[in-house]
């Protein structure tokens, strides 16, 4: 694409595709970082729909498709950890009469977020980051239970890069077509619900099995 045809693109986008775009081109990278840390402590944005974005900024040339995983990674895990934080100092109560107050979020989204923590612990904060909502949660329970910051970090470092990196690389190739990638984001993402439960009954299948046998 030249780039005139690129700066086409970007003029007729509007909205928060257009406040990101607008974002990415004044602050470059560390724009990307913010617009994707704004998931974890708004999670009325959409991930699914700025990380594409900064794939289709990457491949106009305002960044590297590699700044554009690391500054989209590091925007993830700076709001994580934020949100980490919050849980740790704040404890439960507060923290949820706090998450309670934000735009279009209810209790019952943190109540999700802090049953799936309890069941699944780590994995849940590994998981967590590819599920909407929960990604923006499941933080919470994590800082409020005191779990290691070190492998909050790291867990939270991996889930987000290999998350981060499907819908960037995705935008990125597919330039100016980058919406089709938000159009089927939400199958996808079902797919991975669907790949954590059928992981989650093969282990529970698998231990149960061992203590039967451990029993006889």
């Amino acid at each position: 694409m030249n780039s005139l045809a690129a700066e086409a693109d970007t003029a007729e986008l509007g909205g928060l595709a257009g406040w990101t775009v607008d974002l990415m081109d004044a602050l470059g990278g560390p724009g990307a970082a913010v617009a994707v840390g704004l998931d974890n402590l708004f999670p009325p944005i959409p991930s699914e729909l700025i990380l594409p974005l900064a794939g289709f900024t990457a491949a106009q040339g305002r960044f590297s498709l590699v700044e554009a995983l690391a500054w989209t990674t590091a925007g993830s895990v700076i709001g994580a950890v934020i949100v980490y934080l919050v849980g740790y100092f704040f404890g439960r109560e507060r923290t949820r009469k706090l998450i309670t107050m934000l735009p279009l979020v209810k209790g019952s989204d943190f109540d999700h977020a802090e049953k799936w923590f309890a069941k699944h612990g780590t994995k849940a904060v590994f998981f967590g980051r590819m599920v909407p909502l929960v990604r923006s949660f499941i933080s919470v329970p994590a800082g409020i239970e005191r779990m290691p910051f070190w492998i909050f970090l790291g867990l939270t470092t991996i889930g987000s890069l290999l998350w981060n990196s499907i819908f960037v690389i995705a935008g990125y190739f597919l330039g100016a077509n980058w919406h089709v990638v938000d159009e089927y984001a939400g199958i996808f993402q079902y797919v991975v619900i669907a790949a954590i439960v059928i992981a989650l009954a093969v282990f529970v299948v698998k231990r149960v099995r061992e203590r039967r046998n451990a029993r006889v």
